[in-house]
């Protein structure tokens, strides 16, 4: 396990190779800061290898190595993220240089920085890559570039993999990581020429390609999307956010021609209603309020903001707290909802979504029938019942840390949130959503926030991020025995 960790360490530190470019470009000062960070990084790294004991056998990883290692390998990445914004001089607190980093991780995009625009090119390019790297997972990057690592490579996708469902493409981990990574890879550097086509400079072309893909949502801008004012940026935004909540299995099997299996996918079928139906519902709101005088410019506000919340992206294009108020509830329970298992995105997941109702369902005519056999049943095959068991049991787990999170952030607030933003940072976080409601809206930020509220809202992020059991186990005594 501590090499495992060691590699993860490592990974992320020599990352910072490639923020070091743009600073080298900018003669920036901050390059000492990744000098700094890197050798930190590297020297944790070598104690964690050590620790281990050295050895060339890895060993086979079980279940409950495999949650510990998950858990604690996003934990050490996100200390070790944290050290360019800390040497940096961007913050002035470990806890603000943590939040950061874990939000970038598990691609939430909340933010502590006031100022975005004032941050060298450097540090952005670093918040842009820590969506990169945790969009795909650290855990496949690892098996997908390093194929010695030999430690129970199913068991660890299993755990990190986004989704009740992780697809095994192929027989071989390493080439199902390697096929993962390739669709992400070639969906980042098509963004990015889209958005150079649009007017965007490569810097900030490849930064919000980082933050799309991933579903993340951290900016170049102050004002996100909406700094640029182009309706081509928007669209084009709006594609991507859109695709990158889709099972990247799903986006495999386009490209290698599979087109029925992509259309007959139940997941994907609700996920396209939901969003297209929240759209047409929200322009038509828009519009018939007269929030918009331009009925293309409320179909494309409500396209955005209804792609970047289903996807839990969180990118902004339009201020939409000043939007009616239903609009703005409904934003949130899409985010609940989540994109489909096996993408970037967080929440619920909408397969979840999809067995809960097919579950209620069946149940209303089994009360309706009580003699006959039916079963909740997901692409015309039925779903066992500990298949439903688990969706239920993970539906109610979701809901009691909601509950437990916002009871803490209230006694931790001093007074300063009240119930509404609380409860919305929350689920902002817990969804990997990013902004919220009320004062963490769409113009604000996470700064004000008391220290212990970031560290309750940073453990939201990471539970949610790894579907929660990842994070929860690592409190259980029995995970820790032989």
């Amino acid at each position: 396990m501590a090499r495992v960790l060691a590699l993860v360490s490592l990974i992320v530190s020599f990352s910072m190779v490639f923020p070091m470019i743009w600073a080298v470009i900018d003669r920036s000062v901050t390059f000492w800061a990744f000098v700094a960070s890197l050798t930190c990084g590297a020297a944790i790294s070598f104690a964690l290898f050590r620790a281990s004991g050295g050895g060339a056998d890895y060993g086979e990883l079980g279940i409950r190595e495999a949650f510990a290692v998950v858990g604690l390998s996003w934990v050490i990445a996100a200390v070790v993220g944290a050290l360019p914004y800390l040497f940096g001089g961007v913050v002035h607190s470990f806890t603000d240089a943590f939040f950061e980093t874990m939000s970038g991780l598990t691609t939430t995009g909340s933010t502590i920085i006031a100022d975005i625009e004032a941050v060298p090119r450097d540090l952005l390019f670093w918040r842009g890559m820590t969506h990169w790297m945790g969009g795909m997972g650290i855990i496949v990057l690892s098996l997908a570039v390093l194929p010695f690592l030999g430690v129970g490579g199913m068991e660890l996708y299993k755990v990190e993999a986004p989704g009740p469902t992780p697809e095994k493409l192929t027989p071989r981990m390493q080439q199902t990581a390697l096929l993962l990574w390739g669709v992400y890879v070639l969906l980042t550097v098509l963004e990015t020429l889209f958005l150079t086509w649009g007017g965007m400079d490569l810097f900030d072309a490849m930064t919000h390609s980082f933050s799309t893909v991933s579903t993340g949502g951290f900016s170049t801008k102050n004002t996100s999307i909406a700094w640029y004012r182009s309706a081509y940026i928007e669209w084009v935004v709006t594609f991507f956010m859109f695709a990158s909540g889709v099972n990247f299995s799903l986006h495999f099997l386009l490209l290698t021609g599979f087109w029925n299996k992509v259309r007959r996918d139940d997941e994907f079928r609700l996920y396209g209603a939901l969003t297209l139906g929240s759209v047409a519902l929200i322009a038509a709101i828009l519009w018939f309020s007269a929030s918009y005088p331009d009925l293309e410019h409320a179909t494309r506000a409500a396209a955005f903001q209804v792609t970047s919340f289903m996807t839990t992206t969180g990118f902004v294009s339009e201020n939409y707290t000043l939007w009616p108020y239903f609009t703005q509830f409904l934003l949130l329970l899409l985010a609940f909802a989540g994109g489909c298992a096996g993408s970037t995105s967080g929440g619920l997941k909408v397969v979840r979504v999809l067995l809960l109702m097919r579950s209620i369902w069946s149940e209303v005519r089994n009360i309706l029938h009580p003699r006959a056999v039916l079963h909740a049943r997901i692409n015309d095959k039925v779903v066992s019942p500990r298949a439903v068991n688990a969706v239920l049991a993970f539906f109610t787990l979701y809901i009691m840390i909601l509950v437990a999170a916002s009871l803490a952030v209230t006694a931790l607030g001093n007074n300063e949130l009240d119930v509404p933003t609380a409860l919305s940072g929350i689920v902002a976080s817990l969804v990997n959503l990013g902004p919220g409601l009320g004062e963490l809206g769409a113009i604000d930020n996470y700064a004000w926030l008391p220290a212990g509220v970031k560290w309750v809202f940073s453990f939201c992020m990471l539970a949610g991020r790894l579907e929660l059991y990842a994070v929860l186990l690592l409190f259980f005594p029995a995970t820790w025995k032989r």
